[in-house]
C-alpha cells in the first residue's frame, strides 16, 4: 500500500464523496477501537488527510450498541453543528434508513481499513458511481421482466422494480463508496434462491448468533414478499426454521418475509479473508462487489435482519444479461459508455476488477463448520 494511494481515497472520500474544503467542519465517529472491525490506519488516514487540507477535523468515540439503539440527542446536535460527519463506525449503518438522518446526511464508510481506501474501491471517483448507480436504477425501473439466476441453481424472476418514488433516495445516508443499487421491492418477483454456506445477519442489529452454518445447498423458495419454505439437507432446513423463527421472536417481526434484493456494481470492493472468520465485517465490507448479491429477510423492512447471499449472479433485464456469473457491465446500462468515459478510475476498476470476496478454500461461501 503507497501512501499517495491512501491519500487519494481519503480525498475522494473528504472531497468528491463530503465536498469538504478548507476551513469546514469535520466530525469524524468511530468505534471504540478495541472492537477492530475498523482498524486504526482508516481513522488515521481520514483525520491526516483533513488536517493537510486544513479542514477542521473533531474526532469522537460513538459506543457501538449492537442492537442499534437511537443516537444521543448531543450527537445529533453535533452532527448539525458540523459540515459533515463520517462514521468510521457500524452505527452508520444501522441509521442508513432512518428518515430523521435525511437532513444530516451523514456518510457511512464501507471501507473498512487503510487498505480499502487505498485500493481502487476508494480511488475510484465517488461521483462516477453515483451517476452509475442512478442509471442502473433508471434501467431497473424501466424493465419489463428481470430473471435472476446462479451456477448452484437459483433461479427468480418478476417486472421491473417498483420504486416507491421515482429518484428517491433509497437511504437517509450517504454511503461510500457507493456500491449498490437501490433495493428491488420482492413484491411481484417469486422463485427460489439457493443459499450456499451459511445465513447471516444484515448489518442492522448484531445478535448471537449472527451467523448459522449450513451443511449443503438450501433451496430458499419465496413468491412476492414471503418465503414459502426451505428444501434440502433436512438438518439444514431445520436450522434454518428454527434461527428464523428465533430471530424473529427477538424483534418481533414477521420472520418469513422477502422485502427486497440487490447486487454490488463496484468491481474495486475486494474482501481477502473468508466470510465465516468474521460474519459481521464479511456482511459490512464484501457486498458492494458484483460478484454478491443479497436479499433482505426477515422482516417487513430494508434490511430485514437476516441475509441470503448469491455468489456469481446473472442478472438479465428485458433478456440482457447486465450481470453475467458475478460480472457487471456497465456498457449494458443506458449512459454506462459515458460515464465509463468521463471517468477513467471507475473504468480503471472494471478494467481488473477484484476476484476476492470473501470465499473459502473451495471457491464457494462457506460457513465455519
Amino acid at each position: 500500500m503507497q501512501q499517495s494511494d491512501l491519500r487519494l481515497g481519503a480525498e475522494n472520500l473528504l472531497i468528491t464523496c463530503a465536498g469538504l474544503a478548507a476551513g469546514d467542519r469535520l466530525l469524524v465517529l468511530r468505534e471504540e477501537p478495541e472492537n477492530t472491525y475498523y482498524d486504526q490506519g482508516i481513522v488515521e488516514a481520514v483525520l491526516e488527510t483533513a488536517h493537510a487540507l486544513e479542514m477542521r477535523a473533531e474526532l469522537r468515540t460513538v459506543p457501538f450498541d449492537p442492537m442499534g439503539g437511537a443516537i444521543s440527542a448531543d450527537l445529533v446536535a453535533a452532527m448539525k453543528q458540523a459540515d459533515r460527519t463520517i462514521f468510521l463506525s457500524r452505527t452508520g449503518d444501522q441509521i442508513r434508513f432512518d428518515a430523521s438522518m435525511a437532513g444530516i446526511r451523514p456518510i457511512m464508510s464501507y471501507a473498512l481499513d487503510a487498505e480499502m481506501l487505498a485500493s481502487g474501491f476508494g480511488q475510484a471517483n465517488y461521483t462516477g458511481f453515483v451517476a452509475l448507480k442512478d442509471a442502473v436504477n433508471a434501467l431497473f425501473a424501466g424493465a419489463r421482466e428481470i430473471r435472476v439466476s446462479c451456477p448452484l441453481g437459483t433461479d427468480f424472476s418478476g417486472p421491473g422494480a417498483c420504486y416507491a418514488q421515482a429518484g428517491a433516495a433509497d437511504v437517509s445516508v450517504t454511503r461510500f463508496p457507493m456500491s449498490v443499487f437501490a433495493p428491488v421491492p420482492a413484491s411481484g418477483f417469486s422463485g427460489v434462491v439457493m443459499q450456499d454456506g451459511f445465513l447471516v445477519g444484515t448489518g442492522s442489529k448484531f445478535y448471537d448468533p449472527y451467523g448459522c452454518d449450513l451443511q449443503e445447498l438450501l433451496a430458499v423458495h419465496f413468491e412476492n414478499s414471503r418465503l414459502t419454505h426451505f428444501s434440502g439437507h433436512e438438518m439444514d432446513v431445520h436450522c434454518a426454521q428454527m434461527h428464523y423463527e428465533k430471530v424473529g421472536q427477538m424483534f418481533d417481526l414477521e420472520p418469513l418475509t422477502m422485502h427486497s434484493w440487490h447486487a454490488g456494481i463496484h468491481p474495486g470492493c475486494a474482501y481477502t479473508m473468508p466470510a465465516a472468520n468474521n460474519f459481521e465485517r464479511w456482511s459490512g465490507g464484501a457486498f458492494g462487489n458484483p460478484r454478491l448479491m443479497h436479499f433482505h429477510t426477515c422482516g417487513h423492512y430494508a434490511p430485514g435482519e437476516i441475509s441470503l447471499n448469491v455468489l456469481d449472479p446473472t442478472i438479465s433485464i428485458d433478456g440482457v444479461a447486465v450481470w453475467k456469473g458475478g460480472v457487471f457491465n456497465p456498457l449494458c446500462v443506458p449512459g454506462g459508455a459515458e460515464i465509463l468515459a468521463q471517468y477513467p478510475s471507475v473504468q480503471a476498476v472494471f478494467d481488473a476488477p477484484a476476484q476476492e470476496v470473501g470465499q473459502g478454500p473451495n471457491g464457494r461461501l462457506m460457513g465455519a463448520a
